[in-house]
């Protein structure tokens, strides 16, 4: 018995650290730098259409998580992507997914729009 728990705890701390590790090549940006770098590239919001649809960072096209692996041909290879969410940590997920598909100029809103301060769009 006492190996199934020390199983189901080994399983929930490489879950953690897979949620929490850093990917590779990703830039992690504060409000500030999100606003001073995104223009002209490519900015994607990976919530679900719903949460776009009630304010989004003008300029964002909504790709959503759930729909991302389908969508990759919207996104270049050879620019910087810009990635966002509601907290930072879909942008994070997406970021890895993108990563692990040849994507290396990757950047995310630390924080997600909950920190952002520029405009927005409805």
């Amino acid at each position: 018995m006492n190996a199934i728990y020390i199983l189901l705890a080994l399983f929930l701390l490489w879950m953690l650290y897979k949620q929490f590790a850093p990917v590779s090549g990703l830039r992690n940006l504060t409000p500030q730098q999100f606003k001073s770098e995104y223009k002209g590239n490519k900015l994607v919001d990976v919530r679900e259409s719903h949460e776009f649809k009630g304010g989004h960072i003008t300029g964002a096209v909504n790709i959503p998580l759930s729909q991302l692996s389908k969508r990759l041909g919207e996104i270049p290879q050879e620019r910087q992507v810009y990635l966002y969410c509601q907290s930072g940590m879909r942008s994070k997920q997406a970021a890895m997914l993108l990563s692990r598909s040849g994507y290396s100029q990757l950047a995310h809103l630390r924080g997600g729009i909950l920190t952002w301060n520029g405009p927005t769009h409805k």
